[in-house]
């Protein structure tokens, strides 16, 4: 059955089903040996895609993004394993091919939600985690279409959204990482300059999992000359490389409905400038959207 082309109600019920289940047999289940943890807009869905297609990778069962080091924490480490195979699928898998299955998830979100990289860290001790970066430029600008496409954003301007911006997330970061039970709509969707700080996103995380569990992947690369980079996080995930590499494709893709104010653009890519410079740290050079 795929559960992709079925309507939206009898969607729930099969999911709502299968954690119902998979809640009784979370000892029996896997946890993810790796996440990957954003950023948003990034091309996370289309890296997902592609190693989800790797034959030593066993994927999230139903959703892509679980959400539960950010969101759905107070649900317990029970309900997080009931979106996870069962053991026995990578014992097969390994029975196959001699090495260890591994399983994961992608929830952008978690790079920067200010107490979602201590929950993995504790949760998930040995976890490795994949970022991706992009123009954070675009990056903002993608991701204010997205939101007023999802309907989760009513300020259709960009310029004005983003003036918006500072009054939406005040004191929220400081909120949601003194209560554990704290929920801010405005920080998860509404933080377009904020989320192309990139640098002091993966600071954060470093502290918390070690650098050396940490890989940076520029988004750019990633769409233009994909085999290689996908080599590299296979290598970094201690994933064998195959013969036939998977499709790539990009996913989740918007199609621009006009093009940003070149004064607004200017004001940001200066805006960037010392946080693209950190991020340099990080890659080992330029970022590649700075030498446009």
């Amino acid at each position: 059955m795929n559960v992709r082309n079925l309507p939206a109600p009898m969607k729930r019920v099969v999911h709502l089903g299968s954690r119902s289940y998979g809640r009784l047999t979370a000892d029996q289940r896997m946890l993810p040996s790796f996440l990957i943890c954003g950023g948003q807009r990034c091309g996370t869905t289309s890296l997902y895609r592609a190693l989800a297609a790797h034959p030593m990778v066993l994927k999230a069962v139903f959703h892509k993004g679980v959400h539960y080091f950010d969101t759905s924490y107070h649900r317990g480490i029970d309900w997080y394993r009931a979106h996870f195979p069962a053991r026995r699928s990578a014992e097969k898998v390994a029975e196959r091919y001699g090495v260890p299955a591994q399983t994961f998830e992608s929830s952008p979100y978690y790079m920067y939600h200010p107490q979602a990289v201590a929950r993995i860290a504790h949760d998930l001790p040995y976890a490795k985690l994949v970022v991706l970066v992009r123009d954070p430029v675009e990056r903002a600008y993608s991701q204010h279409h997205h939101e007023v496409a999802r309907g989760f954003e009513t300020e259709r301007d960009f310029w004005a959204a983003l003036a918006l911006e500072p009054a939406r997330l005040h004191r929220q970061e400081e909120r949601l990482a003194a209560d554990p039970a704290y929920y801010s709509f405005a920080h998860q969707h509404h933080a377009y300059r904020a989320r192309g700080e990139y640098a002091r996103y993966l600071s954060v995380m470093a502290q918390h999992v070690g650098r050396e569990r940490i890989h940076v992947v520029e988004s750019e690369r990633f769409f233009t000359d994909p085999e290689p980079v996908y080599d590299e996080v296979c290598a970094f995930l201690g994933l064998p490389s195959t013969l036939e590499r998977p499709a790539f494709e990009r996913h989740n893709a918007r199609p621009r409905q006009s093009d940003m104010d070149q004064q607004l653009r200017r004001d940001l890519v200066a805006y960037y400038r010392t946080h693209d410079e950190a991020l340099r740290g990080w890659l080992g050079h330029v970022p590649i959207w700075r030498h446009r």
